[in-house]
């Protein structure tokens, strides 16, 4: 590996980290119960190739990436944070402003019923230590559809 690069394992590799194998999501619109955690430490970007294929017509899937800033889980402290969308209040003159933030989810609606190809590119700034990546049926959670996610870090 060139000098000065971040030493990860999955650094611009041939094979991406499998994220979540495809298989049918979760019965009732439940999230992975055990996500798989890909370790990130030193990488800029992380992106996701999303494979879904609905169960039934107005079949989504809902992807809640979540970060750690540690190397491993720890005992007594909160491990697991979900990225925001921040809408800034308005401003008035003498008064000052509420601007709301809010957990964020990424949903993907199929427009068929042949499996379907996206991407997601998420913002790492080598700040962050391991990611994962639970998924949930979120259109007809009575017919969840499948999905299946690869990673590529940079």
């Amino acid at each position: 590996m060139p000098s000065g690069l971040p030493h990860n394992p999955y650094y611009l590799q041939d094979l991406s980290p499998e994220v979540r194998a495809s298989a049918a999501l979760a019965a009732a619109g439940a999230y992975d119960a055990a996500p798989t955690v890909i370790q990130t430490a030193g990488m800029d970007k992380l992106i996701l190739y999303i494979t879904y294929t609905r169960g039934a017509v107005g079949g989504a899937v809902t992807i809640r990436p979540e970060y750690s800033p540690r190397g491993a889980d720890e005992v007594g402290v909160e491990n697991w944070f979900q990225q925001s969308i921040y809408e800034a209040g308005a401003v008035a003159a003498g008064a000052d402003t509420a601007s709301l933030i809010q957990r964020e989810n990424f949903t993907y609606q199929a427009v068929g019923a042949t499996a379907e190809n996206f991407i997601a590119t998420i913002d790492l700034d080598g700040a962050v230590e391991r990611v994962r990546v639970p998924c949930a049926e979120s259109g007809v959670v009575g017919t969840p559809g499948e999905c299946h996610i690869i990673a590529r870090l940079m």
